[in-house]
């Protein structure tokens, strides 16, 4: 937590939410190419400070490539360092994604970030990310913001989850010489990383919920009740990663892409029309059928032990306005109430259970890039 709260007051100095304007003139500071000597502990996710990046090149070209198929297109990655020095490393960048792909959902999509191989990569805090994940802002820097915390929330519940880093974005479209004014956005831990870190590998497999480790599968989909999201599926594997010992081992269900959980509130989330919900704000648990509440007992355990830590994600926080956190806080205390309520929980929990409901209504997913 303090590493959180140090990020907070970090970003704190930097102007918050501006709204997305159109290109200025580009920055006259020269791009330093040097490799720098790392300590073994200094990578990407070792800290939460907020880090300054650029993509350069044919932005322009690069971003309206929303095809199903989009093309790698050839960019500078930059990035700036403590002591302001900017390093260069070659790579290439597609969109990817789905509903944020599109064009009439989203102004930025998110982007696929492949790096090339060289020495300045092998020298920097990205030396361990073949590739990585870029979440850009859908409609509004302040939503991003806002799905950080809650992969900082996921972090707290379990290392089985997605390391991030809070980043302020620049497109510098280097054929019309224009840079755009700076963002925030999220850096997502490569997939092979977050399971070598956990002693596994990534498998890919087709299976029912049940068929995934019990008790790291409950923790996860109480998570995903904790934060309003019903945007996922372990059959379809939508926002869903499994991770497994080795390719024959039980494996694990993990969640990522949290934009549509009630507890960001994005305004263009919505629940899906099979679920008969009126609004991402409310809960609906979507783990299978479990009678005996009794198999919860562990995972409430874990919950009402991190409450603290839980609601000082919000607390602790500078980005966020008091307005939000004063909502947060009070959708967080919805949650403790029911979870130390037998009566209520059975009521939300058991909800799968039943056949004339929509708890067991399964969303399929979309194809995976």
């Amino acid at each position: 937590m303090k590493q959180l709260l140090s990020s907070c007051l970090y970003v704190a100095f930097y102007y918050l939410f501006s709204p997305l304007t159109g290109y200025a003139q580009a920055p006259t500071d020269s791009i330093k190419n040097t490799a720098q000597h790392l300590a073994p502990g200094n990578s990407l996710f070792d800290t939460d400070k907020l880090l300054e990046i650029t993509l350069s090149g044919n932005i322009r070209e690069l971003i309206n490539d929303r095809t199903e198929t989009p093309q790698l297109h050839p960019i500078t990655f930059l990035y700036r360092r403590e002591d302001s020095t900017e390093i260069a490393i070659a790579a290439e960048g597609k969109t990817r994604g789905h509903f944020r792909k599109l064009k009439e959902n989203c102004l930025y999509p998110p982007i696929a970030i492949h790096f090339t191989k060289s020495e300045s990569l092998a020298s920097s805090i990205f030396r361990e990310q073949e590739k990585i994940k870029l979440v850009m802002p859908c409609q509004g820097d302040e939503y991003v913001v806002r799905e950080w915390l809650v992969y900082k929330l996921y972090n707290l519940i379990t290392p089985k989850s997605f390391k991030t880093r809070l980043v302020r974005v620049k497109l510098n479209d280097a054929k019309i010489k224009k840079t755009s004014s700076s963002f925030y956005g999220i850096l997502l831990e490569e997939e092979k990383q977050m399971a070598k870190r956990n002693g596994a590998v990534a498998v890919t497999k087709k299976l029912q919920p049940d068929e995934t480790e019990r008790e790291p599968f409950l923790t996860m989909a109480v998570f995903e009740y904790l934060i309003g999201n019903t945007d996922w599926s372990v059959q379809y594997q939508q926002n869903i990663k499994l991770l497994a010992a080795d390719s024959n081992a039980v494996p694990t269900a993990v969640a990522y892409d949290f934009d549509h959980a009630g507890l960001v509130n994005a305004p263009y989330a919505k629940p899906a029309e099979e679920l008969q919900m009126n609004s991402v704000r409310e809960r609906r648990y979507r783990g299978y059928c479990i009678s005996d509440m009794k198999k919860f007992d562990g995972v409430i355990a874990l919950y009402n032990h991190l409450r603290k830590d839980i609601y000082a994600v919000y607390t602790d926080c500078t980005l966020l306005d008091e307005k939000f956190i004063k909502a947060t806080l009070k959708y967080l205390d919805e949650f403790y109430a029911i979870i130390n309520n037998p009566v209520k929980m059975q009521k939300e929990f058991r909800y799968p259970c039943d056949k004339n409901g929509t708890g067991n209504v399964v969303i399929k997913g979309l194809r995976e890039e």
